[in-house]
């Protein structure tokens, strides 16, 4: 009988995969636009329309007004840059995902991601205030009624009919409510995420 997680990824290697997607993300709109096509649950199959009696000619009716279109901001690299700046002081981010970690073993890389995750959480703690999006806990039913934020929430599973939808929360969300980077002078280089060092 074949082992089908033969070929699924380490521990290591998702984590790896983790961080370098998320920053990626930050700081490449259509990289996050793929990502984001890729997330998106499969539409429904709708059925097949079925041929209208034929009727007496009328007035052709008023077309609708069409919604507005979307207006795609380009998202400024420095505070992605800058983000990432820290989190590499703070945690050695950069060096954990430039790290090939294919010869070392489960164990030392979750030791590794320890540091990791240590330094990544007093980043976050520092500088951002984040909270759930929702207050309920997971696992709770919860209603999402007509008009809610789908920005927000978003749908999985077997996305069918109209609001109101009722469902299991698998996950909470988060939300930044604030944000507290510090400033930088006007000559600094952004994109230096970490100095080279010369030990004398």
């Amino acid at each position: 009988m074949t082992n089908t997680t033969t070929n699924l990824p380490s521990l290591g290697s998702r984590i790896a995969l983790a961080f370098s997607t998320f920053f990626r993300t930050l700081s490449d709109p259509q990289f996050a636009a793929r990502l984001q096509r890729i997330d998106q649950p499969m539409a429904a199959p709708t059925a097949a329309p079925t041929a209208a009696p034929t009727a007496a000619p009328t007035a052709a009716p008023t077309p609708a007004p069409t919604a507005a279109p979307i207006v795609l901001r380009e998202a400024t690299p420095d505070a992605a840059l800058q983000l990432l700046s820290l989190l590499q002081r703070e945690a050695r981010l950069i060096d954990f995902t430039q790290e090939n970690l294919t010869a070392y073993a489960d164990a030392d890389i979750g030791a590794a991601a320890r540091v990791v995750h240590e330094g990544c959480a007093k980043v976050l703690r520092e500088h951002f205030t984040i909270e759930p999006v929702r207050a309920e806990a997971e696992g709770s039913r919860v209603t999402l009624e007509a008009g809610f934020d789908a920005a927000a929430v978003r749908l999985t599973g077997n996305v069918v009919g109209k609001a109101p939808f009722k469902g299991s929360l698998s996950h909470r969300g988060w939300r930044a409510t604030s944000v507290r980077l510090p400033k930088l002078a006007e000559a600094h280089d952004a994109k230096v995420l970490a100095p080279a060092e010369v030990e004398l």
